[in-house]
């Protein structure tokens, strides 16, 4: 089973359900992760795309053009993301071969000063710390011009919790969990634990809960 198999469960429609109350809806936002160098990492099954994907949504919505940069071997599932209320058209992908190009290309989206979301999918792949690399270099030119532009730049990485960050750069790195939901609907709860925030501390723990596509359960 492929990359884009195994994360095919986590592409949920991106809206809270009529199940979650006020007090359940997590606080996570552009405004939250604006001009900063983020990473949100996973171990295994989790909610990462359905994170960023609500990051995407929110941008859309505040008409702040987002783009994804994906490794050729790993992307999301159209279909579903469409499903999620994510529009496409104004979703722009890039894919490149490796971490390092696609750090580059990053910085070619952000010197345009034209967006407000720019993501950087690593996908699944080996456990190997240098495949999640990006060197130093490179991420003080990143956090300089999402500075200058306040631009967020979303990395996502697969590893655990235990396992380092990208770097001393990283501003924010959370750690996406999800929760199957009670009885059998198609519900669950998107769990962010934030493991490093340079503004407000760690320990936070945002919650949502969300529902699947048909067919999902």
């Amino acid at each position: 089973m492929g990359p884009r198999a195994h994360r095919l469960h986590e592409l949920v429609s991106f809206l809270p359900s009529e199940e979650a109350s006020p007090e359940r809806v997590i606080e996570w936002g552009l405004p939250r992760v604006a001009g900063r160098l983020v990473e949100i990492s996973a171990s295994g099954s989790s909610a990462s795309l359905t994170a960023v994907f609500g990051l995407v949504i929110d941008a859309q919505r505040r008409g702040e053009p987002a783009a994804w940069i994906t490794l050729l071997e790993s992307t999301f599932f159209p279909p579903d993301v469409v499903a999620g209320s994510v529009d496409l058209d104004r979703l722009p992908v890039v894919r490149t071969k490796e971490p390092l190009t696609a750090g580059r290309a990053a910085l070619h989206l952000l010197r345009s000063g034209s967006f407000g979301l720019v993501v950087i999918d690593f996908g699944i792949r080996p456990r190997e710390s240098k495949k999640h690399h990006l060197p130093t270099p490179l991420q003080t030119k990143l956090v300089g011009l999402a500075q200058k532009h306040d631009t967020a730049v979303v990395v996502l990485t697969e590893k655990t919790r235990e396992t380092p960050s990208l770097g001393s750069l990283i501003s924010l790195r959370a750690e996406a969990r999800r929760v199957d939901a009670r009885h059998q609907t198609m519900s669950y709860e998107v769990q962010l634990h934030i493991l490093k925030d340079k503004r407000c501390g760690p320990g936070n723990i945002f919650r949502e809960v969300c529902y699947g596509p048909d067919g999902l359960c």
